[in-house]
């Protein structure tokens, strides 16, 4: 039986692989510390999560362990010597990792080195599959012209149309903490995989999103949104008018590209993984739909000062992982990810679509 290590394992990316290797039959390995309670209080807790994986999976093994342990780590693999390495562990909030530096980059950066090496000396051949961030790119995204519509900002070349391609610089401009932080790991898992020759890859993620997503007001755009409108919480938008515009997938396409990459794999492969065009929504707009799913008004309050460094229209450019993996496609519309997210509570987790 094939086995797979997943870090952050208890969290929206990483419990989506857990159930998705599960089903295939791969034995499964969650490495997971529920620092999200640690990040964002009760709001981040992941035990309902991990319990939800221990009754649902078959062949899934969970792990208390943080990936900044380097001699456990070691330890794991070398036991283990998976197949392949699903990487989601993180500290990922933009705002948090001012308030948190050490931790945002020992655990972003220093935990990604332990997980890069331990492959390296026990699972050379093994893909790596790291879950990076559009925040590598700092604001240098705000830089392209942009139009301010009715209801959101909007690329104005036609040429910008796709949105945000890999070509688009990492240095030069303003991350964040937590945007240095992950563009160092992203540059590391880039280099283990040019200098040894590993299969590596980083995705670049726009706004990852799901059912299984314990949202908090610093992380977890649509989920928070439903939350807010299901505990009657007031919602703060951080400048822009409320028209900053995201791309959103759904953790099930994630889970798509990863298995893509490991069936196809290539060294130091980066690439660019979001909703695209066909699912991006402003603020004011994804506010809207969601009032329409929960037939009532959402409490709001205005926050003049955007976030530091924050993207104000970003949208993924797919093109570069189609035209390697054309077998992938999104799978999962706007509108569905909208009718998952304000469907009734089962428990401690949103409905699954069928």
């Amino acid at each position: 039986m094939k086995s797979v290590m997943i870090t952050g394992s208890s969290g929206l990316i990483g419990s989506e692989c857990v159930t998705y290797f599960d089903r295939l039959g791969w034995r499964v390995h969650g490495i997971d510390n529920n620092m999200r309670m640690s990040f964002f209080g009760p709001d981040g807790d992941t035990t309902w999560n991990l319990q939800r994986l221990r009754n649902g999976c078959r062949n899934f093994e969970h792990h208390d362990l943080d990936i900044r342990d380097r001699a456990k780590i070691l330890g794991l693999v070398k036991d283990l010597r998976p197949a392949l390495l699903i990487h989601c562990a993180a500290q990922p909030s933009h705002d948090l990792a001012k308030d948190r530096p050490f931790d945002d980059f020992e655990i972003n950066a220093t935990g990604t080195l332990n997980l890069l090496e331990a492959m390296r000396q026990y699972a050379l051949e093994s893909p790596f599959v790291f879950m990076s961030t559009n925040k590598v790119y700092g604001d240098a995204p705000n830089e392209l012209p942009l139009q301010e519509l009715e209801t959101r900002w909007e690329y104005a070349r036609p040429e910008d149309w796709n949105g945000i391609g890999e070509s688009c610089r990492i240095d030069a401009t303003l991350h964040s903490l937590f945007g240095a932080s992950k563009a160092a790991a992203d540059l590391v898992v880039q280099e283990y995989g040019r200098y040894f020759q590993m299969p590596t890859v980083c995705f670049r993620g726009g706004c990852l999103t799901g059912p299984n997503h314990s949202s908090a007001e610093l992380h977890g755009f649509l989920a928070y949104l439903a939350r807010c409108f299901r505990e009657d919480r007031t919602y703060r938008i951080f400048g822009y008018k409320g028209k900053q515009v995201r791309d959103n997938i759904h953790s099930q396409d994630v889970c798509d590209a990863f298995y893509a990459f490991y069936d196809s794999p290539r060294c130091a492969a980066v690439y660019n993984l979001g909703g695209g065009r066909q699912n991006s929504v402003s603020m004011i707009e994804a506010i809207s739909r969601m009032s329409d799913r929960f037939g009532k008004k959402l409490k709001t309050e205005y926050v003049e000062q955007n976030r530091v460094g924050d993207h104000i229209c970003y949208i993924s450019d797919l093109r570069r992982f189609e035209g390697d993996y054309p077998k992938w496609r999104l799978r999962v519309s706007l509108d569905e990810i909208f009718n998952e997210l304000a469907a009734p509570f089962h428990g401690n987790v949103v409905a699954k679509r069928a």
